[in-house]
């Protein structure tokens, strides 16, 4: 089940609104730790909570390197990334069996 595969994905606020970064190995409990602001920090603090897009690796080590790939792209390359999929920021979650975040 993907929930506990090694995964890179982005969050975003809305569409082409904030982004968000992150690597996780249980992907749907990272999710919900976003959603209910288990954490005080940048997606709390910016609302940052829809699954936007979402990669699979084979171990931590490549999805690590994926994450720091991407957080180092130019901001339209990380649009088209989203976009190639999901053109229209919709949040992936219900995908994952999780409810889409509300919006607003």
């Amino acid at each position: 089940m993907i929930d506990r595969h090694p995964c890179v994905y982005v969050l975003a606020s809305g569409r082409h609104g904030t982004l968000y970064i992150g690597v996780t190995s249980n992907l749907i409990g990272r999710l919900q730790q976003h959603r209910a602001g288990t954490f005080a920090g940048f997606t709390s603090r910016y609302r940052v909570h829809r699954l936007v897009h979402y990669e699979v690796a084979d171990t931590m080590d490549v999805a690590i390197r994926r994450e720091k790939q991407l957080k180092a792209w130019h901001r339209d390359w990380k649009a088209a990334l989203i976009e190639r999929d999901n053109p229209l920021w919709e949040d992936v979650s219900p995908s994952l069996g999780l409810p889409p975040f509300p919006s607003s």
